[in-house]
């Protein structure tokens, strides 16, 4: 095989998926005067799910001139995406159509920003890294203000776009710097070349931490968690679906592969960064939840403080601990999915609520609906027999292993704290007085709430093969 032929082979995925959504685009724009907006969605689904059985039957390697990599690790990333995102366009389908967004630029907006996940994901060079990462911001900066006539909406794309601005312009000088004090950006020459710790010097380490507070960004860990709940709560709440996701995903992902493989012989001089980052985010993440009345800001922060516990399991540095972090990535994409499915099912007279109190008495109202709820918070919090759990228990032992006990100690107190706040939903639902009965509730939110509680529920019986991926995936970086 040729370099050229393997060039189109290892990026076949985005590559179909780029050419499907410019082909969506087109028909979006000459079906001039129609309602195109279910059928761009129906084939944005099409699209991801395309693209996923390309992602498995794809060849493995390097590629264009090796900045990009496919590998068990890339490809266990995508997966996820492609399940976040197309959680997020079922969610939007009645959403949008409730609140006159029917327009075929939503999906399309959505795909194109996949495609700079599953770039990000298969980065092997910092540029590749950078192109991915502004790819997928820039799209979803135009999804977070997608209900242009709302002031909520507008304010959100507005902080999210300035914010992540400076994010972006704190991780293209800490890349400058990197590439100035190195020669070079490729990840695997960054690894021979810092194989010797001694070799690293001051300038380098600064860029390292600009790279990191850069990412640190789009997975909103503290303290560059500012935009989180402002974003969450104006955000039209299929976006805040997907921003609880796949981005969170690619971006953790990225972080890891960073750290892991460039960095990787560097983890004395950026481990108690992690730590530290780790700690302040399920700190806040518990905290600061608890006096929340909005349920999407209270999911704002409960993400910060599950992110937190995701870069525990990188602070470890070891295989064990990035398969923690790929596992806690897969129960958490089903665990919010879920919870959003189940909070874009408020909906009262044709009105979206917020407040948890609208949730007073949903036990006895639609036993279905608050049975879901109550399986999601149960898991979020970390309660067994439920995938939080067990997602959880992988990230706190390679804590232990690595001898991080104050790290996992801390995780396990905050996880005790924050279940206070998760189960004050469920006692909202079942003890407190009832109030008018939600609208009918579609038949998407419905299986998508199904198919998350089902995961989240039985997780715990058939974990082998989802652990065993997750190993492979984790031992790729540590080769």
């Amino acid at each position: 095989m040729n370099a050229m032929t393997m060039n189109w082979a290892t990026a076949l995925p985005e590559i179909v998926l780029v050419c499907w959504g410019m082909a969506i685009l087109m028909v979006g724009a000459l079906m001039k005067r129609r309602d195109t907006f279910q059928l761009a969605s129906m084939l944005t689904i099409g699209a991801f799910l395309v693209t996923a059985m390309v992602v498995i039957a794809g060849p493995s390697g390097l590629a264009y001139h090796d900045q990009f990599v496919v590998d068990s690790f890339s490809g266990f990333v995508k997966l996820l995406v492609l399940i976040g995102s197309a959680f997020a366009v079922i969610a939007s389908l009645d959403y949008n159509e409730h609140e006159n967004l029917r327009r075929f630029e939503f999906p399309v907006l959505l795909l194109f920003a996949t495609v700079g996940m599953m770039v990000m994901a298969s980065a092997a060079n910092l540029m590749t890294l950078y192109v991915g990462l502004e790819l997928q911001s820039l799209s979803i900066y135009v999804l977070a203000a997608f209900a242009r006539d709302r002031l909520r909406s507008a304010e959100a794309g507005l902080k999210y776009f300035v914010l992540g601005s400076l994010a972006s312009g704190l991780l293209l000088y800490g890349i400058s710097l990197v590439y100035g004090f190195s020669g070079t950006m490729q990840f695997d020459h960054l690894a021979v070349l810092l194989s010797d710790p001694a070799k690293s010097s001051p300038g380098l380490v600064v860029g390292i931490v600009f790279v990191v507070v850069g990412l640190a960004f789009k997975v909103s860990a503290v303290p560059f968690h500012m935009w989180t709940p402002d974003v969450y709560e104006g955000a039209p709440t299929p976006v805040t679906l997907l921003l609880g996701t796949s981005p969170k995903i690619a971006a953790m992902a990225l972080l890891v592969r960073v750290m892991a493989t460039p960095f990787g012989h560097l983890l004395a001089q950026w481990q108690q960064l992690i730590v530290l980052i780790a700690i302040v985010s399920v700190l806040l993440g518990a905290f600061a939840a608890i006096g929340q009345r909005n349920i999407k800001r209270l999911m704002a922060y409960s993400a910060i403080g599950h992110m937190g516990y995701v870069l525990i399991g990188l602070a470890a540095g070891t295989a064990v601990g990035v398969r923690g972090v790929l596992i806690y990535l897969l129960t958490y994409v089903f665990m919010s999915a879920g919870t959003f499915a189940c909070i874009l099912a408020m909906r009262r007279r044709g009105e979206m609520l917020e407040q948890i109190s609208d949730l007073s008495g949903l036990g006895r109202r639609d036993p279905a609906l608050a049975l879901w709820f109550t399986v999601f918070m149960f898991s979020m919090a970390g309660i067994p027999p439920f995938s939080g759990f067990w997602a959880k228990y992988f990230i706190f032992t390679a804590a232990v292993q690595s001898g991080l006990w104050a790290l996992a100690v801390i995780g396990v107190l905050t996880s005790v704290i924050g279940a206070y706040y998760y189960i004050r939903i469920i006692k909202v639902m079942y003890f407190d007085q009832g109030e008018a009965a939600f609208d009918p509730r579609p038949a998407s939110l419905s299986v998508l709430a199904a198919v998350s509680g089902l995961f989240t529920t039985l997780f715990f019986v058939i974990p082998a093969p989802f652990v065993g991926a997750a190993q492979t995936a984790a031992a790729v970086l540590f080769r």
